[in-house]
């Protein structure tokens, strides 16, 4: 299979690097030092167990140079789709799928879905409706992320805990194309069941991530801190049970009780949350997708979600202070 992945970073280095060694044939777009780390010496990659992997793969800051796909892999973060959507014709033919990796509600979530908001455009996730005036919803395969992984240095990912990729056709039918899929992610060592609603898996990891990455960035704790500590760990809780509202709402049944959810995220122990990585780097933070998203489908489904606004209005605020002085933070130990 002829794979594009356009965004090589954390996640889309990962994909990138596991098919290449499965035997597909790939190619990513990457760009700056990361591109010619990339191209001089290949997309290294540090597993779980410590082990290196490095794939010799074609890469390029040019779409329109990878040529005629049969799947692209958007693998930016949600912020940076509309950036790229009107370069992607160059990679279609007849069949060509497009698989969306990214984190939070995604700017399709209302289509194919048949219910009383069909056809609702998000502003938060797609101001104006850019993506899906120039994404196809037909080539459209939606997924579900689990793994972390971080850029360490250019042309470097490191790969630190999970394994799954859910994947489906959003509106949860069984085709020939989302087995296809499934199966080149299975080759790749990942875990990669075919799930018929995807909506409902998305809200179980949106479910922490609304919470714990803005207040992780806000206050530069790690998840076991923030669970431990009972004014955040409480604060968490009630964001979501506002979001737990809110699914509801919107007929998602949430099989996972809130406590175990939040059980899971202290488990995974001191870990920093990508929004909290980006903040200590400098990159723009995931705010709209994983918090935005959740305050505008309160006001669509008339859902109050007051706890949810407001860590909401300081993470927005902590991101226009950022993006303005082009800075970043990080506490210094003295």
């Amino acid at each position: 299979m002829k794979i594009c992945v356009v965004g090589a970073g954390a996640i889309g280095g990962l994909l990138g690097v596991r098919l290449a060694e499965a035997g597909e044939q790939v190619t990513l777009i990457a760009r700056g030092p990361h591109l010619a780390a990339i191209r001089a010496n290949g997309l290294r990659l540090i597993g779980e167990d410590g082990q290196e992997t490095v794939a010799k793969v074609a890469a390029t800051d040019k779409i329109a140079e990878a040529g005629v796909q049969d799947l692209v892999i958007l693998g930016m973060k949600a912020h940076q789709v509309a950036a790229v959507v009107r370069d992607l014709p160059a990679l279609y033919g007849p069949d060509t799928m497009v698989m969306t990796a990214q984190n939070g509600i995604p700017w399709w979530y209302f289509m194919k879905q048949a219910g009383a908001h069909e056809g609702t455009r998000l502003q938060s996730v797609d101001p104006g409706g850019v993506i899906a005036d120039n994404l196809p919803i037909e080539r459209v395969i939606g997924s579900v992320v689990y793994p972390a992984a971080e850029i360490t240095a250019p042309g470097m990912i490191k790969h630190i805990e999970g394994n799954r990729f859910s994947v489906a056709e959003i509106d949860g039918s069984e085709t020939p194309r989302i087995k296809a899929i499934s199966e080149a992610l299975r080759k790749a060592g990942f875990k990669a069941p075919v799930i018929s609603d995807i909506r409902a898996e998305l809200w179980t990891k949106l479910w922490g991530n609304l919470s714990f990455n803005p207040l992780s960035a806000l206050t530069h704790a790690t998840l076991v801190d923030i669970c431990r500590f009972p004014l955040t760990r409480d604060l968490a809780a009630k964001m979501m049970q506002e979001a737990q509202a809110v699914g509801e709402k919107l007929g998602i049944r949430f099989r996972v009780s809130l406590e175990k959810r939040i059980a899971g995220a202290e488990a995974v122990g001191a870990h920093k949350t990508s929004m909290l990585q980006d903040v200590e780097t400098g990159r723009v933070i995931e705010v709209e997708a994983l918090v935005g998203s959740v305050v505008e489908l309160g006001r669509i489904t008339q859902t109050p979600t007051p706890h949810i606004d407001a860590v909401y209005a300081c993470a927005s605020l902590l991101a226009r202070s950022l993006q303005a002085a082009k800075g970043r933070l990080h506490i210094e130990t003295v």
